[in-house]
């Protein structure tokens, strides 16, 4: 499945691991605080308690959301949809 990972998070260390997470686990930055790419079922359980474990639920957000391909081609894109500087090949050959 495709997964976005969008956070908001309070304190500089959290985000920083945060995001280390999201890449280690094969995402890649599409935004400052925006990730996507594929995982499977375990991944996805597995980034969500990582991510879980590190947050302040008081103050932090955290949004993982999955979709199918089909979904994803769906999606629309406007403006600047992405950090020109951090797309990949990758994210491209996703959407096109």
């Amino acid at each position: 499945m495709i997964c976005w990972v969008l956070y908001d998070i309070k304190k500089d260390r959290q985000r920083t691991m945060i995001s280390k997470i999201c890449k280690r686990s094969g995402l890649y930055r599409v935004q400052k605080s925006v990730f996507l790419g594929s995982l499977d079922e375990s991944q996805k359980d597995s980034l969500e308690l990582e991510i879980e474990d590190l947050i302040d639920e008081e103050t932090d957000s955290v949004y993982i959301f999955p979709m199918s391909k089909n979904e994803l081609k769906q999606t629309a894109l406007m403006g600047q949809a992405f950090d020109k500087e951090l797309i990949t090949d990758d994210i491209k050959a996703l959407f096109f």
